[in-house]
């Protein structure tokens, strides 16, 4: 048996065998807190005599009926699967097992709220997660209709596809007061966009109206205790908007019967795209003032969960090597949406400086795919959750809709909804109605931009005589030396951008189509040569930019001069770019940042460069470089933090960002005083999450201690406060501390998973001191295999990703690439989900290495 694995060849053959009808699920929840009852009756047909299997993880199977006749649990079931043989044409299988509560946020994920010990459960199936709630065909394209009837403790409240019923009062296997809560059948859907939440959630609700007279009710929820925080009204006008938004662009009505989103906790995602019943991480309820850019986040998230209900749920992939064209589609429309129907109508700018950025760096990494990846298991499909799937999808779609025309390509999304509704279908059924609406062949097109890895650059090459007037200009295409693309053909434009009065004006925009290995720009000859040229500009397509060097130099020095964010972000992208490839020092990019961060104040922009600031502080400057440059950096942010305007969205990411790198006694001495109130800063709200930014920054620094945490930990009794302190602990800069995270993480199962989360970023807090680090080195690549073996795929691969640090990279007697080379020299065997892991760590302890090398170099 395969473990709890499943191929695409087993899932094909499988669905060439068996149709679904329907399931009748019936989830008893007041067993206890460790399992709960799960009795399923699947009603299915199938090619006489067929033998196949259904699938079920559980501690413990109580009973197996195929077809009136009795199975042998302990001869049928193993592993995560239920042997079926002799199939008749007609079946009915009924299946009584006790199922496991979870904590690692996959399956039916248990939660006792610590702030008023009330208990809250919700369901998480993607990918294969369905199967640890009740026996399932766990692949998307044996689709049902799901039947749930839920027995909870009395008091709860249950949500699922369909709207939640008029409870009926029983009595629970536990004997206490209960309700039933049978629901309607669904529409046929794939497992794993079913869902059950339950518990004392609270909430309110409220409807759509659309054009045509139909209304869809909407309710919005959350625990208890986050209910005074819950900002309701904004998540349902937003909703409304993308209601209207979509149903307008995609020419399709709402396919489902109610549209609920509930803010869960301990969720591992943003948010997942239940049918009807969105769960979204409850940290997206504000309990303190967010900044502006989460604020964003949030509304992009809730409109990329609905685009999700026609592209994803109604329309579903029948295999997951399209998961990217539900990510892609969903990530794509919903900034579109948020750019075009709310107040974010900056938008593309956040999407570029920061989805952009990730889409690039996962794209350079040795475990690179095609956007339109081969996915052979559901290993494949778990760790392909990543910034080409979502970012770098998104961007060729994007690329896609000006290629054959915006009609165009929602008419085809219009014709496929309509021609799949309910069913399942694959790009290729896709490009069909684009190029039946666009009259274009899209078969070479996709094979350069979906099915290629990799990404290719583009370059300005400019030649000017005595008087500055350009004489030549081209834009050549190269092919990186690690990169699998092809050369691929782009729309592009060229920003010329000029120091008028002190700013950074544009004075003049070329569009054109690039193709080749170069392409003569005829436009640009005969006028004066621009103080900078800016390649790529208003952000047309997907490459790796790279000015000529004139324009670099202008822009760096003048990064503060650009009237508007995009053109400085596009610039500064291209910089940090060059540093990741080790073509600019990091020092360099440090200052253009701290320069721009003078004038930035789109929030998003401004987020991404204070991460790159601590990117240059943590890893890719050398270690005796960092310890001369992070005070004079800290000292920066904080004048930076001091001169902004109070109050500000920029005062308060500047504030969180001197807490995380400040060194000197002055600096932490700063920090504390807004901490405790001694020293306060103008307009600065010093709420609870922020006290904790400012708590584990003087922690990590060395300028508090366990005494302080305690006090805090006490002052803050919620499941944010359990996880913040767990943080700052483990943020302890000694090695005592270090040792005591580690082996709680390695060694405790038990760890709830956002615990587990802010445990390890707390552990690899080091950027004061990154030698804490190096006695985990060995052990890593000592704990890799038991980590993997022992652990759920998704806590094992935020074990194996987020232990490993990069920042012992140029510490004497410090071999990182070394250990990981040989565990993987070694492992040439193991799964390829577990290489991927350790292999894209390598990746990124080379680059680190690479740019601290350049920095050496001067």
């Amino acid at each position: 048996m395969p473990g709890q694995n499943l191929t695409r060849e087993e899932a094909a053959e499988r669905a060439g065998l068996v149709a679904v009808d329907t399931y009748t699920i019936d989830l008893d929840l007041t067993r206890g807190s460790e399992v709960f009852g799960s009795t399923t009756t699947v009603r299915f047909s199938a090619t006489p005599g067929a033998a196949t299997f259904i699938d079920l993880i559980a501690p413990t199977v109580r009973s197996i009926t195929l077809n009136g006749t009795a199975l042998d649990p302990a001869q049928v079931y193993a592993d995560s699967r239920i042997a079926l043989e002799n199939l008749a044409a007609d079946n009915e299988l009924t299946v009584i097992a006790d199922c496991a509560y979870m904590h690692t946020g996959e399956g039916l994920h248990r939660f006792t709220d610590p702030a008023d010990g009330r208990t809250y459960l919700y369901s998480q199936f993607e990918v294969p997660d369905s199967r640890r709630v009740f026996a399932v065909f766990e692949q998307p394209d044996l689709k049902a209709s799901f039947v749930f009837t839920v027995t909870a403790p009395a008091g709860w409240t249950v949500f699922s596809n369909s709207p939640t019923p008029e409870p009926v009062s029983a009595t629970g296997a536990d004997g206490e007061a209960a309700s039933v809560f049978s629901f309607a059948p669904t529409k046929r859907m794939s497992s794993y966009i079913t869902a059950i939440v339950a518990g004392p959630y609270e909430g309110v609700t409220g409807e759509y109206r659309a054009a045509d007279g139909r209304v869809v009710p909407l309710g919005v929820y959350c625990r208890a205790s986050l209910r005074k925080f819950l900002d309701a009204e904004e998540v349902l006008e937003l909703t409304r908007k993308g209601f209207a938004y979509y149903e307008d662009l995609f020419a399709t009505p709402y396919a489902f019967t109610k549209y609920d989103q509930v803010f869960v906790p301990e969720f591992n995602a943003g948010a997942m795209e239940n049918a009807g019943i969105v769960t979204h991480r409850d940290d997206y309820v504000f309990r303190s003032r967010p900044v502006e850019a989460r604020v964003e986040r949030r509304a992009v998230t809730i409109l990329h969960e609905l685009a999700h209900m026609w592209f994803g749920d109604m329309v579903t992939m029948t295999w997951w090597n399209d998961l990217w064209l539900n990510e892609s589609f969903a990530e794509f429309t919903s900034t579109l949406a948020v750019a075009e129907a709310t107040r974010f109508t900056e938008a593309w700018t956040t999407f570029q400086a920061s989805e952009k950025t990730w889409a690039y760096n996962q794209d350079q990494l040795s475990s690179t795919h095609p956007v339109a990846a081969e996915i052979n298991d559901l290993h494949d499909v778990e760790v392909n959750f990543d910034g080409i799937t979502y970012a770098k999808g998104a961007s060729v779609l994007s690329a896609l809709v000006a290629y054959v025309g915006r009609e165009n390509f929602f008419a085809g999304i219009a014709s496929y909804l309509a021609r799949h509704a309910y069913a399942n279908a694959t790009l290729e059924d896709l490009l069909r109605e684009l190029e039946a609406t666009s009259g274009r062949d899209l078969g070479e097109w996709t094979r350069l931009w979906l099915q290629e890895a990799g990404v290719t650059i583009l370059r300005a090459e400019l030649t000017t005589n005595a008087e500055g007037v350009i004489t030549s200009a081209a834009i050549l295409q190269e092919i990186p030396e690690d990169s699998p693309a092809s050369l691929r053909p782009h729309r592009l434009a060229l920003g010329s951008y000029s120091l008028v009065e002190g700013s950074l004006v544009r004075t003049g925009r070329v569009e054109i189509d690039v193709d080749g290995a170069r392409t003569e720009v005829p436009e640009l000859v005969g006028s004066v040569r621009p103080d900078v040229l800016l390649v790529n500009d208003d952000d047309l397509t997907y490459a790796k930019a790279r000015l000529d060097a004139a324009s670099l130099t202008a822009g760096l020095e003048h990064v503060a001069a650009f009237e508007g964010s995009l053109p400085r972000s596009i610039l500064l992208a291209s910089a940090w770019d060059m540093v990741r490839d080790g073509e600019l020092p990091a020092s360099r990019f440090l200052a253009a940042a701290l320069a721009a961060l003078k004038v930035e104040r789109h929030s998003s922009v401004v987020q991404v460069l204070l991460a790159q600031v601590g990117t240059c502080l943590s890893l890719y400057l050398p270690p005796a470089h960092r310890a001369r440059q992070a005070p004079k950096t800290a000292e920066a942010l904080l004048s930076l933090a001091r001169a902004a305007e109070a109050g500000s969205d920029t005062q308060l990411q500047l504030v969180r960002a001197v807490a995380a790198h400040a060194v000197t006694p002055e600096q932490t001495a700063a920090v504390a005083g807004w901490l405790s109130g001694s020293a306060p800063l103008e307009g600065l709200v010093v709420d609870q999450d922020l006290r904790w930014e400012l708590l584990i920054g003087l922690v990590a620094a060395g300028a508090a201690g366990e005494e302080e945490i305690a006090a805090e930990a006490e002052r803050d009794r919620t499941t944010t406060g359990t996880e913040r302190a767990a943080q700052a602990r483990a943020a302890l800069p000694t090695p005592e501390a270090k040792r005591a995270a580690w082996q709680a993480l390695v060694g405790d199962a038990t760890m709830p998973n956002e615990t587990l989360v802010k445990t390890l970023r707390g552990l690899t807090d080091v950027e004061r001191a990154p030698q804490l680090l190096a006695p985990f080195i060995e052990e890593y690549v000592a704990k890799a295999d038991e980590i993997w073996s022992s652990r759920t795929f998704h806590m094992a691969e935020n074990l194996l990703a987020g232990l490993w640090s990069s920042a012992t990279v140029g510490l004497e007697g410090c071999d990182p690439v070394g250990a990981l080379k040989g565990w993987l020299a070694s492992h040439e065997e193991a799964p390829a989900a577990f290489r991927r892991i350790i292999a894209e760590n390598l990746d990124m302890t080379r680059r680190v290495a690479r740019v601290q090398q350049r920095e050496l170099q001067g």
